[in-house]
């Protein structure tokens, strides 16, 4: 397994503990995606990318001190579209060069949305528009396309938040009520990476939550 992710001490810990490797990357930098690819390749067959990358700023269209600072916008697509995307492409070519498994598929790529794409809280989308298309165009190289819609869960993005905001936000979730946990998020990751028919989808991991516009 190789790690990438900008927090180098921590993914370096994360990379030690299970055995694996890390890369520092900024998953919007073409050069930062090929290091990581090279990486996997040279550990051995690479059959597996999960995208986890993202940022949330908030923004409305037009707020009380004016339009959406375009810079804001084109920042966060940078990094959960573009980035999304740009380590797509670049694990997609290393695994079409692989040997068919048994089933025909020489890869399967994760990536990570969130219900906020289906809800229309502000600011969010894009990740699942491409989810179809990419699966389509990949399905002659054998390699499935899916991708996660998780609700409100864990993450140091949410702990970030005042505890009394997080607490408010656990009981909003039907059942569970709890925020969702890593271990959850791996679970159905691990279950789409074993199930050749998965490809193509979006599937939502939030305890039937749906959110409000904000």
């Amino acid at each position: 397994v190789v790690i990438a992710d900008m927090q180098v001490e921590k993914g370096e810990a994360v990379a030690q503990e299970i055995g694996g490797a890390f890369v520092k990357c900024d998953v919007s930098s073409e050069a930062d995606g090929q290091a990581v690819v090279a990486k996997a390749v040279s550990l051995g067959k690479l059959m597996g990318l999960v995208n986890c990358a993202g940022i949330a700023p908030a923004e409305k269209t037009v707020g009380k001190s004016g339009p959406h600072v375009l810079a804001t916008y084109t920042k966060t697509i940078m990094v959960n579209l573009v980035g999304s995307f740009n380590m797509i492409r670049l694990a997609a070519d290393a695994m079409s060069k692989n040997e068919p498994e048994s089933t025909g598929e020489r890869g399967v790529l994760i990536s990570t949305a969130s219900v906020a794409a289906y809800d229309g809280q502000i600011g969010q989308g894009g990740v699942v528009g491409m989810t179809l298309p990419i699966a389509r165009d990949l399905s002659r190289n054998g390699i499935r396309n899916m991708t996660i819609a998780p609700g409100i869960f864990g993450t140091p993005m949410l702990f970030s938040m005042p505890k009394d905001v997080q607490d408010a936000l656990a009981a909003g979730v039907p059942f569970p009520s709890r925020l969702g946990k890593p271990e959850d998020y791996a679970k159905l990751a691990q279950h789409i990476f074993e199930n050749d028919m998965l490809n193509g989808e979006v599937i939502r991991l939030d305890g039937a939550i749906r959110l409000a516009p904000r």
